[in-house]
């Protein structure tokens, strides 16, 4: 099935997104968290790796665990970072092997320690790019997904700027854009309204990270400059007690995606940080087919 199929004939894709573990114990729990997740029926996982690729062995080894464990099509990040072009295409020669029929293709961070992205001899700058030598190199034998900013990416000159950029991504040929984490739905709705006006129209897919650990979050937020409303962060911050930001983490991501679902996105994305307990608790009932939950 093809990417875009997933949010296609009034179904309402839905997806996982994992990072590779590093020891075998940390996989042997992440195959027990996959079970756990398979019961929502998922359209497909996808899995990061680390910066400047450091994990992509491992992040295979993952693609393969899914195929094997959740029988789901897998998509597997990608990035520019400290890659030449040979290096990217030997990459997605192995994904293709290990059984991942999808790429998220990103620029990627700056490596820790620097400022900026550097370009290395022989590689790429921007998504696009990327996006451009997958559809070359394999036309469609692998479906696209790239990143889309709610709140604006933290390196754009300005949120014009940040969606001509998306544009770019998405007229080189990208399926669907999965977004940034945001906890406020009206952020999101308003990037897809600019995306509408801008004439991007593949499926935009809203990205939820629930809130387990309101510091931990705080970190995360900060770094990809998503705000977090003032009620919210006041009920967090009553307690530090983890049942209690278990509680109300988890209550505010599924009031986000009943709200989500009740304005008619074609899909939902979760981070889940290979644990399965809140997506579990917050996916519990929900008409994830239908037009309202």
């Amino acid at each position: 099935m093809g990417l875009c199929e997933h949010y296609q004939h009034q179904r309402r894709g839905l997806s996982f997104e994992l990072f590779p573990p590093k020891t075998p114990e940390a996989m042997s729990t992440l195959e027990a968290t996959v079970r756990r997740l398979a019961k929502f029926a998922p359209d497909y996982f996808t899995c990061t790796y680390g910066a400047g690729g450091s994990s992509q062995a491992a992040t295979l080894d993952v693609v393969r665990m899914l195929r094997r464990v959740a029988e789901t099509p897998v998509a597997t990040h990608l990035t520019c970072v400290g890659s030449t072009v040979e290096d990217l295409q030997a990459y997605l020669d192995r994904a293709l092997e290990a059984g991942a029929r999808y790429i998220v293709a990103l620029r990627g961070d700056p490596p820790k320690g620097t400022d900026e992205f550097q370009q290395v001899a022989g590689g790429l700058r921007y998504a696009n790019e990327l996006v451009s030598l997958i559809r070359a190199s394999y036309g469609n034998r692998f479906g696209i997904a790239v990143a889309g900013y709610p709140e604006v990416h933290q390196e754009a000159t300005s949120a014009d700027a940040d969606l001509l950029n998306l544009k770019r991504k998405v007229d080189a040929g990208a399926d669907v854009v999965i977004t940034q984490l945001f906890y406020d739905n009206d952020d999101f709705y308003r990037f897809r309204d600019a995306c509408e006006a801008i004439g991007i129209t593949v499926p935009i897919i809203p990205g939820l990270l629930p809130v387990t650990n309101f510091k931990q979050i705080e970190r995360i937020a900060k770094l990809c400059k998503a705000s977090i409303p003032s009620d919210f962060a006041a009920r967090m911050n009553l307690s530090d007690a983890s049942d209690w930001q278990f509680k109300v983490g988890v209550e505010h991501a599924r009031l986000q995606t009943v709200d989500l679902i009740a304005h008619g996105v074609p899909g939902l994305h979760y981070y889940v940080l290979n644990q399965s307990n809140a997506a579990e608790v917050l996916l519990d009932g929900l008409e994830l087919e239908g037009v309202t939950a």
